[in-house]
């Protein structure tokens, strides 16, 4: 009985479907190459996550815009805006609100410590505050002692 030989398959495509590329060397791998549709809007996705923050729209005010006059209403702002030496908006959008939060806290903060200190040097203390003056009265106690050896 003689062998009957394998079926020839059509090299048609099937509806819809792009048929094979075909290695032009012989036995070469044949790579599959995602179509350019898919490979675009890939491409195009992650640049939106990459190159796009944000936005937040048009401007309403200038740069060049008056803060004094922005916040006319608001007293403390305006001391801020005094503090930090700006007067305009684009001055004013130099600074980061940690940034603004340290300058302006700083002075408050030293200015309290040196009250503790001055208070504890008189036997007086903050409420609260008597552990502070006790171990600065011993502190500066141990320093005059050694100043005197």
């Amino acid at each position: 009985m003689a062998k009957k030989k394998p079926a020839r398959k059509s090299r048609k495509a099937a509806a819809g479907r792009r048929p094979a590329r075909q290695n032009p060397r012989k036995g070469a791998r044949v790579v599959a190459r995602k179509n350019a549709r898919s490979t675009k809007r890939a491409r195009t996705a992650a640049h939106a996550q990459v190159d796009q923050a944000p936005a937040l729209g048009r401007p309403k005010v200038t740069g060049e815009e008056d803060l004094d006059l922005l916040f006319k209403e608001d007293f403390h702002a305006r001391q801020i805006f005094k503090f930090l030496s700006v007067a305009t908006v684009k001055e004013l959008e130099r600074f980061s609100p940690g940034e603004i939060l340290r300058r302006v806290s700083t002075p408050i903060k030293e200015t309290v410590e040196r009250v503790r200190r001055s208070l504890a040097e008189r036997n007086r203390c903050l409420a609260g505050d008597e552990a502070f003056a006790l171990e600065h009265k011993e502190h500066s106690a141990s320093l005059s002692g050694n100043a005197h050896r």
